[in-house]
């Protein structure tokens, strides 16, 4: 049995590894919009959480597809991440 030498079993663990990048990117980028508000309480868990996986699912159908590979697929979704963050924290300013 083949345990990831060939060039499928890199294709997946590389998926895999670019959807956790994703997920965690997801969630700095909902904790940092967050951070940026004055509020005296803190930003609520629940809120950053699903504000998280709204970025994510964002960036994933962008990610999944897309037309170009690599890294520059894994760059574009990450480029969308950032710039949904940036424009959610405008209009809710």
């Amino acid at each position: 049995m083949d345990t990831g030498d060939s060039i499928t079993g890199r294709y997946f663990i590389s998926k895999k590894s670019s959807l956790l990048i994703l997920g965690v990117t997801a969630i700095i980028c909902s904790r940092m919009l967050f951070f940026f508000f004055n509020d005296p309480e803190g930003p609520n868990l629940l809120i950053v959480a699903g504000l998280a996986v709204g970025i994510y699912l964002l960036s994933l159908v962008a990610y999944i597809p897309s037309k170009i590979n690599g890294l520059k697929k894994l760059s574009f979704a990450f480029c969308i991440q950032v710039l949904s963050a940036i424009a959610l924290y405008f209009c809710m300013k």
